[in-house]
């Protein structure tokens, strides 16, 4: 015969909100860190752009609502702003080409043969100076007559001299090619790291199949590294856009105004000696962050197409 059970007389206990929620809530906790510093300094300056843009001030003194006037200002024939406006176009064609550049050199960088660490670390070395120094550099590289070191390099084969800085027609083309020094390492980082995730396997059963050279690179390889080239593209572009470093240390938007972008021309009218027009600087921002924004969005999705279709 079994013992009558006895009733439980403790009450239950009562778990907090927390406790019932652990799972979900922890990774928030971790996040909001984050998330803070994100909204504090991103999400809301882009806010006070947006209305700062529709005032005229000086950044001391009262904001002075002027509606649309900046805008109106800014696309109805500022001579600055079009030649702003077209080096930016300049500089997002030809920045691309660091994409294709770093892809064929970290082909060649990923294989196993005797002193390619070295090479990697002279690639990659662009990429960890500061642009500034690139700037100084290229600076140096472009000086001229028989003080720099292109002028002396082409001039032993009969060419020269050149004043690359020193003329409106190429001292954009001069610094562009100097941003690309670093901006292809940075590429080639990516493909590298894309490579490492490539699927041997379907490596091995293309060549079985015939595929070699251009064809296997084409249809095996690049397929592959879609989401290192979707990051490339879009740090590419953004480079491209907020270009200023490089500007500021080789010309100063010189000469004559001829290698101004628009962020180089924002730090003109907000901040520069002969400025302090914060409300113009802001729709010029307001500008740039649009055109930006456009090219983001339509990588991001191209990119869900893709993995859309991939389903």
């Amino acid at each position: 015969m079994t013992a009558p059970a006895v009733p439980d007389t403790h009450p239950p206990v009562k778990r907090s909100w927390y406790k019932e929620n652990e799972i979900a809530v922890t990774p928030w906790l971790f996040l909001l860190p984050g998330i803070l510093f994100f909204a504090f300094y991103v999400v809301i300056p882009i806010f006070q752009s947006f209305w700062i843009s529709f005032h005229q001030w000086d950044g001391l003194g009262e904001k002075t609502w002027v509606g649309l006037g900046n805008y109106e200002r800014l696309l109805g024939g500022d001579r600055k702003f079009e030649v702003s406006f077209w080096n930016n176009l300049k500089w997002l064609v030809l920045y691309l080409l660091a994409i294709p550049m770093g892809l064929f050199i970290s082909l060649f960088l990923n294989q196993t043969v005797r002193g390619i660490r070295l090479y990697k670390s002279l690639f990659f070395f662009p990429f960890v100076i500061s642009q500034v120094v690139v700037g100084l550099v290229f600076s140096w590289f472009y000086l001229p007559g028989d003080q720099g070191l292109l002028n002396n390099v082409v001039g032993v084969f009969g060419l020269g001299p050149y004043n690359i800085l020193g003329s409106p027609d190429s001292a954009t083309y001069g610094i562009i090619a100097a941003g690309l020094w670093p901006q292809t390492a940075y590429c080639m980082i990516l493909y590298l790291t894309g490579l490492n995730a490539v699927d041997p396997e379907q490596v091995e059963a293309a060549r079985l199949d015939g595929a070699k050279g251009h064809k296997m690179l084409w249809y095996v390889i690049i397929p592959q590294l879609k989401p290192a080239t979707f990051i490339a593209f879009v740090v590419t572009i953004i480079g491209a856009l907020r270009s200023f470093d490089f500007i500021a240390v080789m010309t100063n938007g010189g000469p004559f105004g001829s290698t101004r972008v628009l962020s180089f021309y924002m730090f003109e009218e907000s901040l520069s000696e002969f400025g302090f027009r914060m409300g113009y600087g802001a729709a010029i921002a307001v500008v740039l962050f649009f055109i930006m924004l456009g090219f983001i969005t339509y990588f991001l999705w191209s990119m869900y197409q893709d993995e859309k279709g991939a389903r």
